[in-house]
């Protein structure tokens, strides 16, 4: 019996803009019905570990698989939507629209009515999904997007700060949508600098530093290892212990 390949597959990655070196010699698998958080400080490659995995910034070395095929090939990316941190849909569509559009690219459709339905789950009046988006606020523009990569029910979520711009309510609301998701048996590969959040989402989480993986495992597991009462005390423990500490790591 073979078992199943990882969703997302990263061998011996190194990503680099012009002269600037910002990924080396990353080695990552999300495993496929896993949340996974990424987490590091600005600057620490987050961003460009995500765009590299999509094709988006293209990789100087290494490999990237999706589900087993390689990351180049665009049946692979059918598998996965993304929703960038910043996300600046068109303001002269409507909100209908901007999901009518999302939806048709992945070959999806969804009425209107359970449109709504999910809208309201996030937090999003549904009676502003027929107005221009020109007119929504960031929380209400990032919730759309939101509900447009959620309903597109693919299985692979890769989302950039997908908390950005939400206050308290709709985060809540947005975490219970995305452990519905996972609980379907979808993947979800994420980052965000609330690390709270990957404690109560993400089944492993994956330390970036400095464009050098370090730490991978349970939230749990980092907290104990670091013996730290919450993961945002561990994570900078984590980073703050001296090179040579961090290499011999388990």
């Amino acid at each position: 019996m073979t078992s199943q390949p990882p969703a997302i597959g990263i061998e011996h990655l190194a990503t680099r803009y012009g002269p600037t070196q910002v990924l080396s010699e990353i080695t990552l698998d999300v495993l496929a019905g896993e949340t996974l958080g990424l987490i590091g400080l600005n600057g620490a490659g987050k961003t460009t570990l995500l765009k590299s995995v999509l094709m988006l910034v293209r990789p100087c070395a290494g490999s990237v698989r999706l589900f087993g095929a390689d990351h180049a090939d665009p049946a692979s990316r059918a598998q996965l939507a993304y929703l960038p941190e910043r996300f600046q849909p068109p303001g002269d569509l409507a909100g209908h629209d901007f999901v009518r559009l999302t939806l048709a690219f992945h070959r999806r459709r969804v009425s209107r009515a359970s449109a709504a339905l999910l809208a309201e789950d996030l937090d999003l009046d549904p009676m502003a999904l027929p107005r221009p988006i020109r007119g929504y606020s960031k929380g209400m523009t990032q919730k759309l997007g939101l509900l447009a990569t959620l309903l597109t029910d693919r299985p692979l979520l890769i989302l950039d700060e997908p908390m950005s711009g939400l206050d308290p309510k709709a985060r809540i609301r947005l975490k219970r949508q995305l452990a519905a998701y996972r609980a379907r048996g979808r993947t979800i590969f994420m980052s965000s600098q609330i690390l709270a959040d990957h404690d109560e989402l993400c089944d492993r989480v994956a330390v970036l530093h400095q464009g050098r993986l370090g730490y991978v495992g349970s939230p749990a597991a980092l907290k104990e290892r670091q013996r730290a009462a919450t993961l945002e005390t561990a994570f900078l423990a984590e980073i703050e212990r001296p090179e040579p500490a961090r290499a011999a790591a388990p």
